[in-house]
């Protein structure tokens, strides 16, 4: 249980995230993921770059290591915060 009685909703998972990034970053799968299509589109665009690829797997292992909250505060329309009494 959370504080107050509250639990912490989420609506998207880091780690899925963070391996759509590893994985399939150069495409922007993991922008797809998180509800950002258009930056999704742009990756997709530029994938024959190779930059994509480099960006998508520096956020990927950005979104496994770091903090479940924050990424939620980030990137999480869904998240409800829960309250502190």
């Amino acid at each position: 249980m959370g504080v107050g009685g509250f639990v912490a909703r989420y609506t998207k998972n880091k780690t899925i995230a963070g391996i759509l990034g590893i994985l399939l970053g150069g495409i922007g799968a993991h922008k797809f993921y998180l509800g950002r299509p258009g930056m999704g589109i742009l990756y997709l665009l530029f994938c024959w770059t190779y930059v994509p690829t480099i960006i998508g797997f520096i956020e990927g292992i950005l979104y496994l290591v770091g903090n479940q909250e924050d990424f939620a505060r980030k990137h999480d329309k869904g998240y409800q915060v829960p309250i502190n009494y």
